[in-house]
């Protein structure tokens, strides 16, 4: 689900790579149409999504769908959890069972919230906005479904999975168009602590959730297990790249931003047998070297 955005279209390469037979759901077509199965349809639309996916059977799937807004409950915060946790409800409803090995669903460290640093997963879910609400819910959702019918869900918990693809909307994309034009761009003061983690370490993670029987009904954070503030990335980004022009100060901080968000990973090098293994600095040379190219 979501196989056409950012993390879903590096799924779905990942499953092509693999040998696997890869059926991806999203709102538009999949590019990849000579090696998946391509179902176009809305995840909000139950009524059209059952229809679709009641005579089929998967033995794995995830769940990557959805969109990043902070905006607040009275500001369309409502349809934001109607998109992300009613549509849940939905295609939860229509799978069928019979074959399905495991459910993986990405959630998002914003369902930590102010919660202290390093999060863990034992943290109780402190959301700050409708999108990181939904997000909780629908963990406490899938792990409600484990406990009581044995549904085989998971939950990646990620944090800032960036690389080669994500939108030009988000934050290390437009550091660096802004660097490589060497233009002058405003940004905060840069103080936050965040968790940076390369994408194919992120979708390597993800497999490894799949492929483990006691990842049922867990959360594992998936991210780097490394903290480094805004700042001091902004200015890696411009020392690798060798211009660009940030104007620190000039962006206010979101209201009950987090300052230190990022992860504990000893659940998932535990369990999983999973560890990061891109390190920032070659991370952020693939991504430069991407969008040099396009």
């Amino acid at each position: 689900m979501g196989g056409t955005g950012f993390i879903g279209s590096h799924i779905v390469q990942k499953g092509i790579d693999s040998g696997l037979e890869v059926t991806s759901l999203s709102l538009t077509k999949n590019p990849n149409k000579d090696k998946v199965i391509s179902i176009q349809a809305d995840l909000s639309d139950c009524v059209s999504l059952h229809s679709i996916l009641s005579n089929e059977s998967y033995d794995f799937v995830i769940h990557c769908g959805g969109y990043i807004d902070h905006s607040l409950f009275e500001n369309g915060g409502q349809k934001v959890i109607s998109d992300h946790l009613t549509s849940l409800f939905g295609l939860v409803s229509a799978l069928d069972r019979s074959k399905l090995k495991k459910f993986l669903y990405l959630g998002s460290s914003d369902e930590y919230g102010n919660s202290p640093s390093p999060q863990k997963e034992t943290f109780r879910e402190n959301p700050i906005s409708p999108y990181s609400f939904a997000k909780a819910s629908a963990s406490h959702f899938l792990q409600m479904l484990w406990r009581t019918e044995k549904f085989p869900a998971s939950v990646a918990r990620l944090f800032l999975t960036y690389g080669p693809g994500q939108d030009d909307k988000r934050f290390l994309p437009q550091i660096i168009k802004g660097c490589l034009k060497d233009t002058v761009f405003p940004s905060s003061l840069g103080e936050q602590s965040r968790d940076f983690c390369y994408i194919s370490d992120t979708v390597e993670g993800c497999f490894k959730i799949l492929e483990t029987n006691d990842a049922n009904g867990e959360i594992f954070n998936i991210a780097s297990g490394e903290k480094i503030t805004i700042r001091q990335i902004i200015e890696k980004v411009v020392s690798i790249i060798g211009k660009g022009k940030p104007v620190f100060g000039k962006v206010p901080y979101r209201v009950g931003e987090n300052m230190k968000l990022f992860a504990d990973i000893a659940k998932a090098k535990r369990i999983l047998s999973w560890e990061p293994k891109v390190s920032l600095e070659d991370g952020l040379k693939k991504t430069i070297h991407y969008y040099e190219n396009v």
